[in-house]
């Protein structure tokens, strides 16, 4: 009976992207993937991001009618 090949350690290839809601610089997967593999933004949450090779675009100021 032979021996199993080792397994090879997978490498994830990581870009930095920048949060959409609160502008936190973070790693994530380049490959996207699901809720579990690819959180949202860690210090809020919100799961919207830009790369950060773009510029950050300035938010509209909202204004009541």
């Amino acid at each position: 009976m032979e021996a199993a090949a080792p397994k090879e350690a997978s490498l994830a290839v990581l870009e930095s992207v920048r949060c959409l809601e609160c502008g936190e610089i973070y790693s994530k997967p380049n490959a996207g993937g699901t809720v579990q593999k690819n959180p949202g933004c860690p210090t809020c949450g919100y799961v919207g991001w830009i790369p950060v090779s773009l510029p950050a675009a300035p938010r509209a100021r909202r204004r009541s009618a």
